[in-house]
């Protein structure tokens, strides 16, 4: 395929999934809003006024980048994931895809695109929503930081996504990973707590959960601060994207999980 019709593949692929997303908007983006809602309301308002602060700062300021990347995570990963899983058994026009001369990498990028798109969004309209219940003083200690990790951990759950759709043969396939796997991966990643505050023990099982150096990136974006390296955190979110690209473009050429 030449440079134009890649594209024009690539395009048709990343817009019909921006259509859906913006066409069932209450599905899409909404409950991930009203819930970062609740958990500003619950942890930030109420027990925030009884933990007081957190390395420093306000713990409502403190809790909002973890919840910011709590959205992120899931709804790319969702987005992903469904996305592939109804092209196969619902919409089955993945077949038309796979006898097309579409190559491996470019099915990967157009499917992967509407879910980094959908969780920018996403975690952008959380993190408006945060300002209403930081009284507008959160602060951005740097911009590029905080842009470079959201994409990039949109970039490996829309990638994770994929896998679990193109694995997956039922819709409850679909909601196991993110229920028993991505929640308690995320909850534990430091989203309401320092490391600091934790016994030696749990820390390192805290040190083990890959989305621990994801928060704690994303955290030092806002405050400036973090648990962990940045350099540190960085070199594992790129790590977990080169090794998801590689899983996918691997079951998507040899048709696992695909060719029944």
């Amino acid at each position: 395929m030449n440079t134009h019709r890649l594209w024009i593949s690539f395009y048709t692929m990343l817009r019909k999934d921006v259509v859906r997303m913006f066409r069932i908007w209450v599905q899409t983006f909404l409950p991930s809003v009203i819930t970062s809602s609740l958990y500003f309301l619950v942890f930030g308002t109420v027990l925030g006024s009884r933990i007081g602060e957190m390395q420093g700062v306000d713990y409502m300021t403190f809790v909002v980048p973890g919840l910011v990347m709590l959205a992120i995570v899931t709804t790319s990963y969702a987005n992903t994931s469904f996305t592939f899983f109804s092209s196969k058994f619902f919409a089955r026009n993945i077949e038309e895809i796979l006898v097309s001369p579409t190559p491996p990498w470019l099915m990967i990028a157009g499917f992967v695109a509407g879910g980094v798109v959908r969780g920018v969004i996403t975690g952008a309209l959380v993190l408006l929503v945060s300002l209403f219940f930081t009284g507008l003083s959160l602060s951005i200690h740097s911009l590029f930081i905080i842009l470079g990790f959201a994409i990039l951990t949109c970039l490996v759950f829309a990638l994770a996504g994929l896998v679990n759709g193109i694995y997956a043969k039922t819709i409850d396939g679909i909601n196991i990973v993110p229920t028993f796997v991505l929640t308690p991966l995320v909850y534990l990643g430091g989203i309401f707590y320092s490391v600091e505050s934790l016994p030696s023990w749990w820390q390192a099982i805290t040190f083990s959960n890959p989305l621990f150096y994801l928060i704690n990136g994303f955290r030092y974006g806002f405050l400036g601060f973090s648990d962990v390296s940045l350099s540190l955190a960085l070199t594992i979110l790129m790590a977990m994207v080169a090794a998801l690209i590689a899983i996918n473009w691997y079951l998507i050429r040899t048709g696992l999980g695909l060719k029944q």
